[in-house]
């Protein structure tokens, strides 16, 4: 019996002292977590009831070249509320009022806010939401609302911000315009100039401290953020709303009735680069259009007979051929291995110029041409058209330009048919834009630019970062060559026999070539054959002002496809209308003496209102650029406050121009 007690307190013994080791364990720890690692877990205790929150800040807007707007952040409030830090007795007297308040603004009842209220507080809820997306001046009035003008501690008031991207030309230039966006990663997408330029528009990020509640919901405590937002810096565009919109309905309206597939257009200022319109619209499966991708910058495809003006220029200036050397274009094909080469005229031109082959768009002719005259050194005719700048990009800061492609002897896909294919714009491709950018050099008598879409970055009324022309090239050709093929380029719209005189028009004169390229032409199926329906070209024809390209993809066989046909009259339609809705016609009207025609070129207008005109004129209500040019051109130093139209004048209309030095524009 004693062996058994015995026995028992040694167990007991075995068992206290594993619960004496284990209680010493757990002290232990309690004087571990504590002491050692007692802020360890403190902070983590803080981080899982406050959280650090970003704050987005306004990004910069985004403005036309006259100052209205193409995109700005705009602030939206929502509106909760927590029950728990609202007394009873404030809460019974504020709670009818407050409801009424949110009802008048919202059209909702009254009970249904009040239910809302009551049931809140019953239920301690401290995120209870009121009201969403409210503009500044609602939220304004909705902070001295009964009880919530209170405050966060007493009246129960969150407040919560976030801005969001306006465009207020809606779907015009949309894809151009663009937009930044950032995923949860961290990184962006940018698309058209407001990705181009995110770094002046995006500004700086706020913090705010948020305390969890309930339900994982976060309440940001007090009314002061921990650090504050910076917005970002405005930037200038190059675009004018008004050519803007021309170009954007011009090519609507012959998208829907050649029920094309996509299409674009682009306006262009000769002399610096600045791109004043840029449009792009494809279909959607209901055959609507909007704008989809920027084809102008991103597509790049085969040009056609628009190439031939490349052709023409490294021909004439290597001394293959002149505009008065005769080709024969035979029966209208001509055959070069087991290839041939067709005109779309059946039986041909015969024997004609090379000028005219240029007017009438003989594939044959250009074909034979380039063949003939480089087939002995075929690097010598690509090697010319790599100095004037064809196959490189333009480098734009807009992302996803196409790459345009030249292939040169020994190439992958180059052969026996190069020559031939490339002297009338097949095996190489370019972008609507890149090749829009040769035909601005020719107006531009040479001198190639690079397309600019920004003009400047401005914090209010402060530059502070200016973007001025830049010259690619400063003369891709001899003048001599650059004269004849203005006038050829002239000569098409112009010539009865031209492909492009059916927009030809006595009052104001145009220059540019046609060009349609076929679309999987490679498939033995005609019934896939597609085409590519370009314009290309300058207005006015003598001191060109802008150039501009219009390129339409597939349209309806059926109702047409030829560019003088399709893309030419949208071409046409923005020339006349920038010629009848420029400013400065009003102004010359105004003026006075004026029987409301354009002239022929600006230059011409300014040097008459230089000449006749000895009084300052009223430019309130104008662009500024408008207003500018016409001040200056009147030989008046002008010092321009703001952006916009002009709002106010130094000196008065009437003026005698003799006795004026400087004048002063404020604008809005």
């Amino acid at each position: 019996m004693a062996v058994t007690e015995k026995r028992i307190l040694n167990r007991l013994y075995v068992v206290a002292g594993f619960l004496f080791l284990f209680a010493c364990a757990v002290l232990f720890k309690l004087v571990s977590i504590q002491m050692v690692d007692g802020n360890k877990y403190r902070d983590l205790a803080h981080k899982r009831t406050e959280k650090m929150f970003t704050i987005a800040p306004n990004r910069g807007n985004l403005y036309s070249d006259d100052g209205s707007l193409l995109a700005t952040s705009v602030s939206k409030y929502t509106i909760r509320f927590d029950a728990v830090t609202v007394s009873d007795a404030d809460f019974k007297a504020n709670v009818k009022p407050l409801a009424d308040a949110l009802s008048k603004l919202t059209g909702k009842t009254s009970s249904h806010y009040q239910q809302l209220l009551r049931k809140a507080k019953a239920n301690k809820n401290r995120y209870t939401l009121l009201v969403r997306n409210l503009d500044y001046s609602d939220y304004m009035d909705v902070k001295d609302f009964p009880l919530l003008r209170k405050g966060p501690y007493k009246g129960g008031l969150i407040v919560e911000q976030k801005t969001v991207r306006e465009h207020p030309l809606g779907k015009i230039a949309e894809r151009s315009v663009g937009y930044e966006r950032k995923d949860e990663n961290g990184y962006y997408t940018r698309v058209g100039l407001e990705g181009a330029f995110g770094q002046y528009l995006r500004g700086v990020e706020g913090k705010r401290l948020k305390q969890k509640i309930a339900k994982g919901q976060w309440k940001p405590i007090g009314m002061d953020n921990i650090v504050e937002p910076k917005d970002g810096y405005d930037v200038i565009s190059t675009i004018d709303i008004n050519i803007q919109d021309i170009a954007h309905h011009a090519l609507l309206r012959q998208l829907e009735h050649y029920k094309a597939e996509h299409g674009t257009v682009i306006v262009m200022e000769t002399k610096t680069g600045e791109v004043k319109a840029i449009s792009n619209l494809g279909r959607t499966k209901e055959g609507k259009y909007y704008e989809r991708l920027n084809y102008a910058i991103g597509e790049s495809h085969e040009p056609g007979s628009t190439f031939k003006l490349m052709s023409l220029v490294a021909a004439l200036e290597d001394k293959v051929i002149d505009t008065s050397s005769v080709i024969d274009t035979e029966k209208g094909y001509w055959k070069i291995y087991n290839h041939r080469v067709r005109d779309s005229k059946h039986g041909g031109y015969g024997k004609i110029s090379m000028a005219k082959a240029f007017e009438v768009s003989s594939n044959t002719a250009f074909a034979k041409t380039i063949h003939n005259g480089y087939k002995d050194e075929p690097s010598k005719y690509v090697n010319r058209l790599l100095r004037m700048g064809i196959g490189n990009e333009i480098g734009l800061p807009i992302k996803g330009e196409g790459k345009p492609v030249l292939r040169s002897p020994g190439d992958k896909g180059w052969s026996g048919l190069s020559l031939a294919q490339m002297a009338y714009g097949y095996e190489v491709s370019m972008t609507p834009l890149q090749v829009l950018t040769f035909y601005n050099a020719i107006a531009n008598d040479g001198e190639m630019v690079k397309p600019r879409l920004i003009k400047e970055v401005k914090e209010w009324d402060r530059t502070v970062l200016k973007f001025e022309k830049e010259v690619i090239n400063p003369s891709i050709c001899s003048k001599e060559t650059v004269e004849k093929v203005q006038q050829l380029l002239k000569d098409v719209v112009e010539k009865k026999h031209g492909t492009g005189h059916r927009l030809y028009s006595p009052n104001f004169s145009m220059a540019g070539k046609t060009g349609t390229a076929q679309k999987n032409y490679v498939s033995k199926d005609p019934d896939k054959l597609r085409y590519i329906s370009t314009f290309a070209g300058y207005f006015p024809a003598e001191q060109p002002k802008y150039s501009c390209i219009v390129v339409i993809h597939e349209p309806d066989k059926s109702v047409g496809y030829y560019g003088a046909d399709v893309s030419g009259p949208v071409f046409k339609s923005v020339a006349q209308k920038v010629y009848a809705t420029n400013p400065l016609i009003d102004e010359v009207e105004m003026m006075g003496g004026n029987d409301g025609r354009l002239e022929q070129s600006y230059q011409k207008y300014f040097a008459e209102a230089q000449k006749k005109y000895n009084k300052v004129p009223n430019v309130k209500g104008m662009s500024g650029m408008d207003a500018v040019s016409i001040l200056e051109n009147l030989g008046i130093k002008v010092e321009v406050k703001g952006n916009g139209k002009v709002k106010k004048q130094s000196i008065s209309q009437g003026t005698d121009i003799n006795k004026v030095e400087k004048i002063i524009l404020e604008l809005s």
